[in-house]
C-alpha cells in the first residue's frame, strides 16, 4: 500500500506486481480466466448433485462452491459467455469488444492479477496488527462522520491508492470475520470502493482534459466525502442492521481505552497481541491462497454475468437513454450545455464507470465534460467491477439496493461537481 513512483506514476506496488503478471501471461489471460469460471460452474455443480465427499469435506471448499441456486444460475450464465466471449460464438452482442469481450479481454486479465497478490499478501494487512493500530488511532474521526469503524480508514486508503477492488476485498475479509456489522460493510463497500487515482488520470484523459486533473480530483474527493457524510444517515444504507456476520470478535476494542493507555498506546499493544498470533509462514501462504481462489471463482463468474448483461443493456438498447430523460430538465435548471447529450452519460456510468467518459468524449462543452468525467468517478457503483464483487462477496446487498445507492450518489453529487464546474468554466 505504501505509494512508490513507478514510470512516472504513483502507484502501489500490488499495481506494479499485476502489471508484470499481465505483461508476462499476455494474450493467455482471457483463457485462464475461462478456465477458472468454468471449473467454478463444474464444482458448484457437483456439489449441488453428486456431492463427491472430497469437497463436503473440506470446508473451504464446500464454502466456494455451496452457494444458493441464484448464484448457480449466475455462474452458468458467466461460463457461456466466458466461452462466447473467448471463441466468438453465438450473437455478435454478446461477444464484441463492448460487451462480453469487453470484460474478458480487458477487465477479467486485470482482475486475475490483482487478485492473484491482494489475495496472497492480504493477510498482512489482515493479521500483522495495522488495522488494530489504525482502528484505535481513527475511530474518534470515522464514527462520528462515517458512523464507521476507525479500521475502516484502511480501506479507504487502499481504495484511493491502489483499486476499488482491494478495497471491496478487504472489507468483505473483515466482514467475515466479525469486526464489521452488516450495515458498516455495506457501507463501506458502496461509499468507499473509490477508484484510483491512476484510473482517475484516465477517465479525465478520455474527455480530453487532462490538463485539469488537478481541481478534478479535488472535486471528486470533496463530493465523494459529502456523499460519504450523507448516505449512511438514509435509506437503504440507514436500515441495514448493526449484526454481525459471525461471532463479534469480542478480544478486539478500539474505542474503549482501558486507563493508562493512550489510543496510540492501546492500538499499539492490540497490534503487537495481534501480530503474535502470526508464527508459520505455511499458513500464512495458505491463507493467502485461499484468499486468492476466493476472489478468482468467488466474483470472476458474477462479474461476467452481470457485467455481460449490463453492458448489452447499454450498447444495444435506450434503456439507460430513458432513464436518463428525468435529469433533462435538472441539468437545464442548472444552466448545463448541451444538457440532453449529458443526461444520456448518467445513468449509463450502472453499466461500467467508463462509458459514460467515452459516450461524452465527444461533447463539444469542456465544461459539460468535465461533469460527466468527475460524475462517473463519483458514482462508485458499476455492474462491470465493484457492483458485481459486491454482489459475489458475503456483503449483504442487493442488485437493486445498488441501484438505489447508485442514483442517490448521483443525485447528492452532480448538483455539488456543477457548482465547481460554474467555477472553473
Amino acid at each position: 500500500m505504501i505509494p512508490i513512483s513507478y514510470k512516472g506514476e504513483i502507484t502501489i506496488p500490488i499495481a506494479v506486481l499485476s502489471g508484470w503478471v499481465q505483461d508476462l501471461l499476455g494474450g493467455t489471460l482471457p483463457a485462464i480466466m475461462t478456465v477458472i469460471i468454468v471449473l467454478t460452474f463444474i464444482g458448484t455443480l457437483l456439489i449441488k448433485t453428486v456431492r463427491p465427499e472430497i469437497l463436503n469435506r473440506n470446508h473451504f471448499l464446500k464454502a466456494l462452491f455451496d452457494v444458493p441456486a441464484i448464484w448457480l444460475f449466475a455462474r452458468l450464465l458467466g461460463a457461456i459467455f466466458a466461452i462466447m466471449a473467448l471463441f466468438k460464438l453465438g450473437p455478435e452482442a454478446i461477444w464484441s469488444s463492448n460487451t462480453g469481450g469487453l470484460l474478458l479481454n480487458d477487465l477479467l486479465p486485470i482482475l486475475f492479477a490483482v487478485f492473484l497478490f491482494a489475495g496472497l499478501f492480504l493477510p498482512l494487512l489482515l493479521d500483522f496488527g495495522l488495522l488494530e493500530l489504525f482502528g484505535t488511532l481513527m475511530t474518534k474521526v470515522m464514527r462520528p462522520i462515517f458512523k464507521l469503524p476507525g479500521r475502516s480508514s484502511i480501506d479507504c486508503l487502499t481504495s484511493w491508492l491502489g483499486d476499488g477492488t482491494i478495497g471491496v476485498l478487504l472489507t468483505s475479509k473483515q466482514y467475515e470475520e466479525g469486526y464489521y456489522t452488516k450495515r458498516e460493510a455495506v457501507v463501506i463497500g458502496t461509499t468507499f470502493s473509490v477508484v484510483s487515482i491512476t484510473f482517475s488520470l484516465v477517465v479525465i484523459s478520455q474527455v480530453h482534459l487532462a490538463h485539469m486533473f488537478v481541481p478534478f480530483y479535488l472535486t471528486v474527493t470533496g463530493a465523494g466525502v459529502i456523499a460519504a457524510i450523507i448516505l449512511p444517515r438514509i435509506p437503504p444504507l440507514s436500515t441495514k442492521q448493526d449484526t454481525y456476520f459471525t461471532e463479534q470478535n469480542t478480544d478486539y476494542s478500539e474505542e474503549d481505552i482501558p486507563e493508562g493507555y493512550t489510543p496510540f498506546s492501546w492500538g499499539m499493544a492490540q497490534a503487537v497481541e495481534k501480530a503474535a498470533g502470526n508464527k508459520s509462514i505455511k499458513d500464512f501462504l495458505m491463507a493467502g491462497v485461499r484468499n486468492i481462489l476466493d476472489m478468482w471463482m468467488g466474483v470472476a463468474p458474477i462479474v461476467m454475468a452481470l457485467g455481460t448483461l449490463a453492458l448489452i443493456v447499454a450498447e444495444y438498447t435506450p434503456v439507460f437513454q430513458w432513464l436518463g430523460m428525468p435529469f433533462i430538465p435538472l441539468l437545464g435548471l442548472m444552466q448545463v450545455p448541451e444538457a440532453k447529450a449529458a443526461s444520456e452519460t448518467l445513468i449509463v456510468g450502472f453499466a461500467d464507470m467508463f462509458l459514460p467518459s467515452v459516450i461524452g468524449a465527444d461533447i463539444a462543452s469542456p465544461m459539460t465534460r468535465f461533469i460527466v468525467a468527475a460524475v462517473s468517478v463519483t458514482q462508485l457503483i458499476y455492474m462491470s467491477e465493484v457492483g458485481g464483487l459486491l454482489l459475489g462477496s458475503k456483503i449483504p446487498v442487493s442488485f437493486w439496493e445498488l441501484f438505489i445507492i447508485f442514483l442517490q450518489r448521483t443525485i447528492i453529487t452532480l448538483p455539488i461537481i456543477v457548482l465547481v464546474a460554474h467555477m472553473l468554466f
